[in-house]
């Protein structure tokens, strides 16, 4: 039986993205769209797991791993959101909720061995708390805290609010990825390397922590950070999915600083275009080469 890198599981989004001039794209997109795509990239061994309702299966033709290592669970509802920035640089944004996705539960995570189990979620209770615990006695589990955090409303609005259970949940999560901001809402600092040494002191193994100007990482030990160097952010949407795919499928054979820099060049890639990555691991080796 085939024992892939990583198992990403997560909803496939339709996203409707308005820049600050107004113009309007609908693409598909979702953590686990984007996550796949960056790790594949590098020529890691995938299995995307999504969920999705019958009638939106065009949208699956978006994902750029191979067919047979796409597992799809059909269900009453897709997710689908909204987002318009206000700022060429992506940065300020309103988002909202089209579409609730159905739950994942245990019943929908496949039996495929993997290395790690990343939960690549779009909004709170996509994922019930107990599915990490169980998740973390077969493999290591990677969670993007997004998905604890982010609440949406019946009226489609979103806002974020900190995670009851962290303390309780922490110890089981090998890999843990926030933004800077989501840092902040968790330990209450806007000290990055401070926000990294505390989700560690309750629990989690390695933090990973991305910003706009870089990506930091964390283990107990030293803080690494490496700078993020993209020539555009046409591609914007997706950046910390990318990363943080790209970080913990490098992790399983290369020590942190080398992957941090592997992420890096592969996000900043990546946001020079819309949609998710499909490139090679050369690509990216060479924009390593020339930029880094």
């Amino acid at each position: 039986m085939k024992i892939y890198d990583s198992m990403i599981i997560g909803h496939i989004s339709l996203d409707t993205n308005v820049d600050h001039e107004g113009v309007s794209v609908t693409i598909p997109g979702g953590a686990v769209l984007y996550s796949s795509a960056s790790a594949h990239c590098l020529g890691h061994s995938v299995l995307a797991v999504t969920k999705l309702a019958g009638k939106d299966r065009e949208r699956l033709r978006a994902f750029t791993v191979p067919r047979e290592e796409l597992r799809v669970v059909f269900c009453e509802r897709s997710t689908d959101m909204y987002n318009r920035y206000f700022t060429a640089d992506k940065e300020r944004r309103e988002c909202r909720c089209v579409s609730r996705g159905t739950p994942f539960t245990q019943d929908d995570i496949p039996s495929d061995e993997c290395s790690i189990y990343h939960l690549a979620s779009l909004l709170y209770g996509d994922f019930p708390e107990e599915m990490i615990v169980a998740l973390s006695k077969k493999a290591p589990v990677a969670v993007d805290v997004q998905g604890f955090l982010r609440h949406a409303g019946d009226d489609g609005s979103i806002w974020f609010e900190d995670w009851k259970n962290k303390k309780e949940i922490l110890p089981y999560i090998t890999y843990l990825k926030t933004d800077a901001a989501e840092a902040e809402i968790l330990t209450g600092t806007d000290d990055r390397a401070e926000a990294a040494k505390i989700l560690h002191s309750w629990g989690a193994s390695e933090i990973l922590i991305t910003h706009n100007t870089e990506v930091l990482a964390y283990d107990g030990g030293e803080i690494y950070t490496c700078p993020l160097k993209p020539r555009n952010l046409s591609g914007r949407t997706g950046r910390g999915d990318t990363t943080f795919a790209a970080y913990i499928n490098e992790r399983l054979y290369n020590d942190i600083p080398s992957s941090l820099l592997t992420a890096a060049a592969t996000v900043s890639l990546k946001m020079e275009t819309p949609g998710a990555m499909n490139c090679s691991r050369d690509d990216i080796e060479l924009y390593k080469k020339l930029y880094y």
